[in-house]
């Protein structure tokens, strides 16, 4: 018999007190992050470069679009479980495949580590190939 049991109190330990809700856009940082992290990702988002760069622009302007941490990434909770679907462009020469399977690991590991929730399915499109010889965009700020 335990201590609350002998006497009859049945208040429930701290630590069951309440619950913890999680937002889509914390997933959603979560993932991007460590989907950045594997080798063969060049970017995440759009795939081509012109709206990448109006992407950049974007991401200047105060309330103009989400954060670039989360670009290219959009996540479902529920209260147990998430779905993310991943937007990414690769480095040319990698194998897309091995590339994807490293992403939906390091992206379940993390997510399911850090909020508990389980990932039941990691979406990855690739929308674009960054070549050797592609400079990336970033426009110049116009700001001084």
């Amino acid at each position: 018999m335990t201590e609350s049991a002998a006497s009859g109190s049945t208040a429930k330990p701290p630590a069951d007190r309440g619950r913890t809700t999680v937002a889509d856009g914390v997933v959603e940082k979560i993932a991007g992050l460590a989907a950045r992290e594997v080798a063969g990702v060049h970017a995440m988002g759009s795939g081509s470069g012109l709206s990448r760069t109006f992407g950049a622009v974007r991401d200047r302007v105060p309330g103009g679009a989400k954060s670039t941490v989360s670009r290219g990434v959009k996540a479902e909770v529920g209260e147990v479980q998430t779905a993310i679907d991943l937007e990414i462009v690769v480095e040319y020469g990698v194998s897309i495949r091995d590339v994807a399977r490293a992403v939906r690991e390091n992206v379940v590991s993390a997510v399911e580590r850090m909020t508990g929730l389980e990932v039941v399915e990691v979406n990855i499109a690739v929308g674009d190939v960054k070549l050797p010889d592609e400079d990336d965009e970033e426009p110049e700020s116009r700001l001084q």
